[in-house]
């Protein structure tokens, strides 16, 4: 292997969910687009760069069961993810816990107004865009979404945010941390908690049933192979523009002293280890006498092994981390190291005059997938 290239683990080679999609994907698609470029978080060239990420398809594949509004609310929140996403990942630590709060307090207020001038992600969280009837995510949801699933989504999706602060904290300090204390918190950042409260948005799963310890082992094993498969997939786009501090394979490289090929195997060996202790754990769910929680808890955990699957066919599927090339690269498992991107935040500012800095951020997303394709 030169030193320029790649080979991705191929994490998922025995993995027994295969590729599946929600038959709404193309309606919601369309429906949860417009929703999402109707807040005008971002100007037309970051938002072609968002579009071609198709959050849509990450969430239809995620949630192959659900019915068409479960599916829009699906789609809305992955939408929502990366709208926070993109904002949050260039803050400072005080700007992102006003960020924090603001999405928080919308989620909790859906029905009360935003203040004006107020930064787009609480307006998105929340209920109507300014002068036009048009429903926020969490206004959407709870039209559909069960008692229990809504509370469960509310608690996680603060220990969202609350993570999301502390990676910029890391970020600003130039932390690095160990294997251990960076799944601690990765956990909590990569979104999954709230993302399964979505699974069971129709289900009335009491406390006691997902807390179990043999579903919260579960839980966990899904949580932590999501990490790997999105960490291995979005480390050479990372690093390429220097922002790789909270990605597993920087994590491992500097705990061991390990090259980016040596990290990815470690990791590759981590992720089989884990995949193993999942099916094992899956085939010991307890039951739960007669009647529909025990048929709506196996669903569930049917629904973390599909996540698994839904991630890895997204991050090729998409542009978001391989450009055009995607399934040649998800079939070859080898991939071109990319030389580090120059641009400096100050250069950024003068070609993107008058933009925020999540907007620069975004926009510059759009010029990332033309030098992926241009690096091919």
């Amino acid at each position: 292997m030169s030193d320029t290239t790649l080979i991705i683990p191929d994490t998922l080679r025995s993995w027994p969910w295969p590729r599946s999609i929600n038959p709404y994907y193309p309606v919601c698609k369309v429906e949860s687009s417009a929703w999402c470029e109707g807040f005008k978080a971002f100007d037309p060239r970051a938002q072609k760069a968002f579009n071609l990420c198709d959050f849509n398809l990450l969430a239809s594949l995620a949630f192959p069961l659900l019915n068409k509004e479960g599916c829009r609310v699906g789609c809305d929140l992955m939408n929502l993810f990366f709208v926070i996403d993109e904002h949050t990942d260039i803050a400072e630590t005080e700007t992102a816990r006003e960020q924090a709060d603001i999405v928080m307090d919308a989620i909790r207020n859906p029905h009360t107004p935003r203040p004006p001038n107020e930064w787009i992600g609480g307006e998105v969280s929340r209920h109507i865009l300014t002068l036009t009837p048009h429903p926020g995510f969490w206004a959407n949801a709870i039209k559909t979404a069960t008692a229990p699933s809504q509370k469960r989504f509310v608690d996680t999706f603060q220990q969202y945010m609350d993570s999301v602060v502390q990676q910029a904290d890391d970020r600003n300090s130039s932390r690095i941390r160990d294997v251990k204390s960076y799944f601690e918190v990765r956990r909590d950042t990569i979104g999954a908690k709230p993302s399964f409260a979505i699974c069971e948005i129709h289900m009335n799963l009491p406390e006691a049933v997902i807390t179990h310890p043999v579903v919260a082992k579960l839980t966990t094993l899904c949580i932590d192979a999501l990490i790997i498969g999105n960490d291995l997939c979005s480390y050479n786009v990372e690093q390429a523009r220097g922002d790789d501090g909270h990605n597993l394979v920087t994590i491992v490289m500097h705990q061991y002293n390990m090259n980016p090929q040596q990290a990815m195997n470690w990791i590759g060996d981590l992720h089989d280890e884990i995949a193993e202790e999942f099916l094992n754990t899956w085939d010991s769910v307890p039951t739960f006498g007669p009647g529909p929680v025990d048929r709506e808890i196996r669903t569930y955990v049917d629904g973390l092994g599909n996540w698994v699957r839904a991630n890895d066919q997204w991050s090729f599927e998409s542009e978001r981390y391989f450009g055009k090339e995607g399934l040649e690269i998800m079939r070859r498992r080898t991939v071109k190291m990319l030389p580090k991107m120059t641009i400096s935040s100050s250069a950024r500012v003068r070609e993107h005059p008058g933009q925020s800095e999540g907007l620069i951020r975004i926009t510059l997303d759009f010029d990332r997938m033309q030098y992926i394709n241009a690096c091919s």
